[in-house]
């Protein structure tokens, strides 16, 4: 065995979690064509003032968790913890902030630093959609409702909770902020050095604190609902209403607030309790000022972002594995002839692979083992005789095709041998 192994952190994807993976992304791709989401693909790492400039500097992302390093230029680049970030990066060096709105999915590797423990690595993936150049409440509810059909379409929603909570507009925040100030200053000398830190930064971070001296406080500190402005207030009346015309049901939690630093209006998260502490599998908000910080205008967005590795640990059953059709050569068949069936049979869409060597059983047992749903026996006799011999493994099933008619209708031959299909 190999001293070898895979960096802390980190997981190969190989058989039937590489089959779950892809399922879960492909799967949400569709779901997001169908809502008019365009697939944008963004480098792995950026320019360091990507993320910290965004996500800000008391986030647990950028003063703990990302992967930075200097290039031999001197460069600060950091390997991207989040797609947000990059994607808002990309809407203005693109120049597209002139063609709004852009409504956009996304699949790829993310990197953090933290401890790894069930669903959650250092090197993770992550799909999301962000619906960027619209301000209406309307653009937060089919944010989420794209989201809660990419759970249904995947079978996972049964399993899932969307709860729900308002940040307000600038002038509401700004009032709550100098209201947790205020409270949590009263309890400076309670708060842990950590959230003292933030109380000068950012005290709306305080509220996300896993300590449990702080969470006491926190119980009784000031919420966002007292400080609503009437429009801020007439923008969360109206998403609820439009939700409630999606058919979404929804919890409110006060306690949302996210991790990082751009949201406002809309938080959302999709829990379970199905994954122990690692519960969201999925979660977003409002984040109107995130294009600005990029250098571009004003733009307002809303986004999602989900774990495939906490989707995937969801699905109730692993995809299917393909399925092939073996050929197993008989004899010493020429080589020419074999090889034009081989591919004549690709061309069609049918997964074919053929075995290589040893008898005839032992050929046999390979396909059994490569779960074939079909074999064709190809010897000297067939190719003079212009027709193969074709088995159905699952029933032993055999019957006599044509070269022309198996060249021409393959699907169609293994469908009526044995009832089964090649994928």
């Amino acid at each position: 065995m190999s001293t070898i192994q895979p960096v802390r952190g980190t997981h190969d994807l190989i058989g039937e979690e590489q089959r779950r993976y892809t399922h879960v992304v492909s799967t949400a791709r569709h779901i997001a064509g169908l809502y008019g989401f365009d697939e944008w693909s963004t480098p792995i790492f950026e320019d360091t003032k990507v993320f910290s400039r965004s996500l800000g500097d008391t986030s647990d992302v950028v003063s703990k968790e990302m992967y930075s390093f200097s290039d031999r230029d001197g460069e600060s680049l950091t390997l991207r913890p989040e797609g947000t970030a990059a994607i808002c990066r990309a809407l203005v060096t693109n120049g597209l902030t002139q063609s709004l709105p852009q409504k956009v999915f996304y699949a790829g590797p993310m990197f953090r630093h933290e401890r790894p423990q069930k669903g959650r690595y250092r090197q993770f993936h992550q799909i999301g959609a962000e619906l960027m150049g619209a301000a209406e409440p309307l653009a937060d509810a089919e944010a989420i409702a794209l989201g809660y059909q990419v759970l249904t379409a995947l079978g996972v929603a049964e399993h899932v909770t969307l709860e729900l909570n308002t940040l307000g507009d600038t002038a509401s925040r700004d009032a709550w902020r100098a209201a947790l100030v205020s409270y949590f200053s009263g309890y400076k000398d309670r708060l842990s050095e950590e959230s003292r830190i933030r109380l000068e930064k950012n005290p709306l971070r305080i509220l996300d604190s896993k300590d449990a001296g702080d969470r006491s406080l926190v119980a009784d500190a000031p919420m966002m609902e007292e400080f609503l402005t009437p429009e801020a207030r007439t923008f969360w009346d109206d998403l609820r209403r439009t939700l409630d015309g999606f058919g979404i049901d929804y919890k409110v939690n006060t306690s949302i607030v996210r991790g990082l630093d751009y949201y406002n209006h809309t938080t959302f998260e999709f829990v379970t309790s199905k994954l122990g502490s690692q519960g969201t599998v999925m979660a977003g908000g409002r984040y109107d000022g995130l294009v600005q910080q990029m250098g571009g205008p004003e733009v307002p967005s809303i986004g999602w972002a989900a774990g495939v590795e906490r989707l995937s640990m969801l699905l109730d059953a692993s995809p299917a594995a393909p399925r092939s059709v073996v050929i197993v050569p008989v004899g010493s068949p020429d080589e020419k002839a074999l090889f034009q069936i081989l591919q004549g049979l690709r061309r069609q869409g049918v997964r074919v692979e053929i075995g290589y060597r040893g008898s005839l059983r032992k050929r046999m047992e390979r396909a059994g083992k490569q779960n074939a749903s079909h074999v064709i026996f190809l010897g000297e006799d067939e190719l003079a005789k212009g027709a193969f011999r074709v088995k159905a493994m699952e029933t032993g099933q055999e019957e006599e095709v044509s070269r022309d008619r198996l060249l021409s209708d393959a699907k169609a031959v293994f469908a009526g041998v044995g009832g089964s299909t090649a994928q």
